[in-house]
C-alpha cells in the first residue's frame, strides 16, 4: 500500500488489501465504506458520501457542499475519519472531469485535515481516503490521483515537484 505522494492521507491498495493498524487505533475513529460501482454519475457519488458519512439534510448536492460537509464532520464525533471508497477505480468511470471533481474534493479535504497537533507533540491524521481497487488498476489509479494533485498546485509548486508543464 502507498500514499499519493505528497497526499498521505489518501491511499491506494489492492481489493481486500491490509489496511494499516495504525488507521485505527487513534482514539475514535468513524469508518464510512463506500461503493465505487455504485457511483456511476455525480448524484450517486453523493448520494453514497451521503449515506456513509451521515451528511446532513442541508448537504447542497455539489461538490462544493460536499468539500464543505468533510472538512466539518461535526456530527460525527471521533477524533478520525477513515472513507474506503471500495472500488474506486469504478467510480465516474465515464466522466473524466467528475472523477478529477472527486479526487479533488478529496484531495482537499485531506489536506484540510491533513494533521493535528496533539499535547504530547505528535501529530495525527484525522481523515484518512482508503481506495480500493483492482489490483492490475492500483498504478493507474495512484498516477491519476497524483496528476490530479499536481494540477492543484500553483505552477510554482508543479516546477519544485518535478513538473515543469508550470514553466513559461
Amino acid at each position: 500500500m502507498a500514499g499519493v505522494p505528497g497526499a498521505p492521507w489518501i491511499q491506494v491498495v489492492a481489493e481486500r488489501g491490509a489496511l494499516p493498524v495504525d488507521l485505527l487505533l487513534t482514539g475514535r475513529t468513524y469508518v464510512a465504506r463506500l461503493d465505487g460501482r455504485q457511483m456511476r454519475d455525480t448524484d450517486a457519488v453523493f448520494r453514497q458520501f451521503y449515506d456513509g458519512l451521515r451528511l446532513p439534510d442541508h448537504f447542497g448536492w455539489n461538490w462544493n457542499a460536499l468539500f464543505d460537509c468533510l472538512r466539518d464532520l461535526e456530527w460525527l464525533p471521533a477524533d478520525q475519519y477513515v472513507v474506503i471508497v471500495e472500488a474506486a477505480d469504478e467510480a465516474l468511470a465515464g466522466d473524466a472531469a467528475g472523477r478529477r471533481s472527486l479526487f479533488g474534493t478529496l484531495l482537499r479535504a485531506g489536506q484540510r485535515w491533513s494533521s493535528v497537533s496533539r499535547p504530547e507533540g505528535i501529530d495525527v491524521g484525522r481523515l484518512v481516503v482508503v481506495m480500493s481497487c483492482d489490483p492490475a488498476s492500483v498504478a493507474d489509479l495512484r498516477e491519476e490521483l497524483r496528476e490530479c494533485r499536481e494540477g492543484m498546485l500553483p505552477a510554482g509548486e508543479r516546477i519544485r515537484s518535478g513538473d515543469v508543464s508550470g514553466r513559461l
